[in-house]
């Protein structure tokens, strides 16, 4: 009797064993899909910040150009070239980033 308890003593540790490097398995996927999903987070952050930066600079252009000028006909014209001038910079930013 001693031996076939032995025996099932051991067949459970191996099931028990088994067990854990199936959890262990899953785990593993489990982090590297998270690890995945926080890179993807990661760029998309960066993305909204440089997006941030660039409404921020167009509204300090619009600033400036209501400072600048004197009247409403130039205001309007220039505002409307800087807003050209901006789409076309970010045009050439989307370009390089690709």
């Amino acid at each position: 009797m001693p031996k076939e308890k032995q025996l099932q003593q051991l067949q459970h540790i191996e099931n028990k064993l088994r067990g854990l490097v199936s959890r262990y398995a899953e785990l593993q996927q489990k982090l590297a899909r998270a690890q995945e999903e926080n890179k993807f987070l990661e760029a998309l952050v960066e993305e909204k910040d440089q997006q941030i930066k660039n409404f921020q600079n167009q509204e300090n252009i619009v600033k400036i150009v209501d400072t600048i000028a004197g009247n409403t006909a130039n205001s309007t014209e220039l505002k409307l070239k800087l807003n050209e001038y901006i789409r076309e910079i970010d045009k050439c930013i989307a370009y390089l980033q690709d």
